[in-house]
């Protein structure tokens, strides 16, 4: 259900409105310029928003959903924020000074009630993330339920690159930032992404008086504090332009095709689900069902991309016809994927081939099965 608050005289569709509409956590309270944008665009008109009330409602956004969060939220915001309309997103309690301070920045162009806000509704998430190890207590400290609060400050803690190692009691949240040490030379090495950050925590030394976390069984915490950060080396390694599957990695273009090829190579090809597989070892022949010989024609491209060659050694997936030389694929299975493949088909005469010896024998024997690949 919207509440509307009309910002010009005549109430008409063409002018501006500021319609509040409550959600379970919150109250989205929108500026709706639409028609306004429109109406004064084709008179000649300038409907553009200055950039510092932009600014004053991504700040104002910024506190408001972090506070939701705190609050137990557990989704997310669709923000709106350009010249046909800005959404603001208000605790309960807050909607009305949203909706006044939205009104005098769009009338007046006056911004202070929106900074206000983002000042009251700011969260200390700076002072909880303190280094050292220390309880904060609900009520003095915060306010949800402390394994709400604690969720929230993983969040945030997981934004600045730390660790949190918290532990939610009743009434309290014990917690202990670390900065992670790959968090950490990220941000040293790319100051242009974290603007302001500073490494308070790896030289923190704990205090001697401070209160101790209570033991209360399980894995033992301070496994790694002290711990040396793991070395990282540049070594220079020859790169190639093909995949071991057999595509060439300047032409990819459809990374999915490749995955796809990549998990058949190196996998298997799965056995269609209308194949009725009843041993390890299936012949298909060139007169065998389309069905089959698709499943030998798949399989065939695998070796025909891994090593280059130019046509594949199977070929037949027309009309079922016999051929001269009987030509026949064995495909192996395991665990419902096509895991062997070979093409062979008959010849006229072969030489059995004396292992010992290295000679070839005089005597030809008729027709007998010969493999291609």
């Amino acid at each position: 259900m919207f509440d509307t608050l009309y910002l010009d005289d005549d109430h008409s569709w063409r002018g501006r409105t500021i319609k509040v509409r409550p959600n379970r956590w919150y109250a989205e309270v929108t500026l709706d310029r639409d028609n306004y944008v429109l109406t004064t665009e084709d008179r000649g008109g300038d409907a553009e928003l200055p950039e510092a009330f932009l600014d004053a409602a991504r700040r104002y956004n910024d506190s408001a959903n972090k506070r939701i969060w705190y609050d137990g939220y557990p989704g997310t915001f669709l923000d709106r924020r350009g010249k046909r309309g800005i959404t603001l997103f208000a605790p309960f309690p807050q909607t009305a000074a949203v909706r006044d301070a939205l009104r005098t920045a769009e009338l007046d162009r006056d911004y202070r009630g929106l900074h206000e806000l983002a000042e009251q509704l700011a969260l200390p998430v700076d002072r909880w993330l303190d280094p050292g190890e220390r309880q904060l207590l609900r009520g003095a400290d915060f306010s949800p339920p402390p394994e709400v609060f604690l969720s929230f400050l993983r969040g945030e803690a997981a934004k600045q690159g730390l660790r949190l190692n918290g532990r939610a009691e009743i009434g309290s949240v014990w917690v202990r930032p670390t900065v992670k040490p790959f968090q950490k030379r990220l941000r040293e090495a790319h100051p242009e992404r974290f603007p302001g950050w500073s490494d308070r925590w790896s030289g923190h030394q704990p205090d001697d008086e401070a209160p101790r976390r209570p033991w209360v069984g399980g894995r033992q915490e301070d496994l790694s504090v002290g711990a040396m950060p793991v070395a990282f080396l540049p070594v220079t390694v020859r790169g190639s332009d093909r995949c071991p599957c057999g595509f060439r990695r300047t032409s990819l273009g459809d990374e999915d095709t490749h995955h796809r090829h990549h998990a058949n190579w190196a996998y298997g090809i799965l056995v269609p689900k209308n194949l009725l597989w009843a041993d390890d070892l299936a012949v298909v022949t060139s007169q065998s069902s389309i069905s089959w010989r698709r499943l030998a024609d798949r399989t065939a491209r695998l070796p025909q991309r891994e090593h280059g060659f130019d046509l594949s050694s199977w070929s037949h997936t027309g009309k079922p016809a016999e051929t001269p030389d009987r030509d026949r694929a064995y495909l192996l299975q395991a665990d419902e994927h096509v895991v062997g493949f070979l093409a062979a088909h008959d010849v006229d005469r072969h030489h059995w081939w004396d292992l010992e010896d290295g000679s070839e024998s005089e005597e030809p024997v008729e027709r007998a099965d010969q493999a291609s690949t």
